[in-house]
């Protein structure tokens, strides 16, 4: 006779997939009205007012987690620090690439994320990578040379901003994924809002470009947009694992790539296209292979222990 149990942890995986689409789909909305901020307002001005917007929404939540005092106390301020600072300038990167690049060639780059961490997992947590996990590491990296197309286009340093946001990106997982060991969530999120919004105070005001009520409501919504979406993707991996969501979390492309099209006519071209692809699949190869090895740890030992972990793609 079955459990209940059963059902159960199949209705929090569902609910984990669906906050999963959903924060992608905030996400690249936010996107879509950041390139448009962007021609208009500085880099800084518009990721100070998203930061404060995202504090008084961190506050919220953790003011109804057991008080903000005792969420904002860190077993690991330094770690949570330099994650934070590392947060910030990964977040202005992507928003440049996003003056300069169509949305979706900028999350297809993006994307490689999740196999950059292969890497980096073995150099930062010591963690070991079979033969597999780096070929689809290679693949995906020839993925993304057929998106950014060097010698049959003129290689122009604008094409290398997502290539550095998804480096940035992953090492922000990876120290996401060691402060996950010492803090709970609230203690993360209150953290990156509060240095972020810190640290974009000392700079904003010298760059600051009056925005009219249009311009407003859309640094608004970008805002409440980003701090729904990470509160949603926060609220998905309490449901489900990260290996659980990453297949969902590639949806932000599909969601990129339409916004891109309606809104500013882009369309990729067959190689991006391709390249993207190339990248996905690589993604989940490499998601598959860790759930199977998880699966034989677990039928080998009492715990079962996941080699590699496995972050979603890029979000902000």
């Amino acid at each position: 006779m079955p459990t209940p149990a059963v059902p159960l942890a199949m209705n929090r995986a569902h609910l984990g997939a669906l906050l999963t689409v959903l924060a992608m789909a905030g996400f690249a909305a936010m996107d879509s009205m950041s390139k448009l901020l962007v021609r208009d307002f500085p880099i800084v001005e518009t990721l100070w007012i998203r930061h404060g917007i995202f504090l008084l929404f961190a506050l919220a939540v953790t003011h109804g987690g057991g008080g903000v005092r005792q969420q904002a106390r860190s077993a690991r301020p330094w770690l949570q620090t330099i994650r934070s600072l590392l947060g910030v300038v990964e977040n202005g990167v992507f928003v440049l690439a996003f003056l300069y690049l169509p949305l979706a060639d900028t999350h297809a780059v993006a994307a490689a994320s999740p196999l950059i961490v292969v890497g980096l997992a073995a150099i930062m947590l010591g963690e070991r990578a079979g033969v597999r996990h780096w070929l689809a590491v290679l693949a995906g990296f020839l993925g993304v040379l057929m998106i950014i197309q060097p010698g049959m286009r003129a290689l122009s340093w604008p094409l290398l901003l997502p290539l550095l946001g998804a480096v940035l990106w992953a090492v922000y997982q990876v120290l996401t994924r060691l402060c996950a060991r010492y803090d709970p969530p609230g203690t993360t999120l209150l953290w990156t809002a509060a240095i972020g919004f810190a640290v974009l105070t000392l700079a904003a005001p010298w760059q600051w470009r009056a925005p009219d009520a249009a311009s407003w409501g859309l640094i608004v919504a970008v805002a409440v947009l980003g701090s729904l979406s990470h509160y949603a993707l926060i609220r998905a991996l309490d449901f489900a694992s990260a290996g659980a969501v990453q297949p969902y979390s590639y949806t932000l492309l599909v969601f990129a790539g339409l916004l891109g099209w309606l809104v500013f006519g882009d369309i990729p071209d067959a190689a991006a296209i391709t390249g993207a692809a190339i990248v996905v699949a690589s993604g989940l190869y490499t998601w598959l292979q860790d759930r199977r090895s998880a699966r034989g740890a677990g039928d080998q030992a009492d715990h079962p222990v996941r080699a590699v972990p496995d972050p979603a793609v890029r979000v902000r």
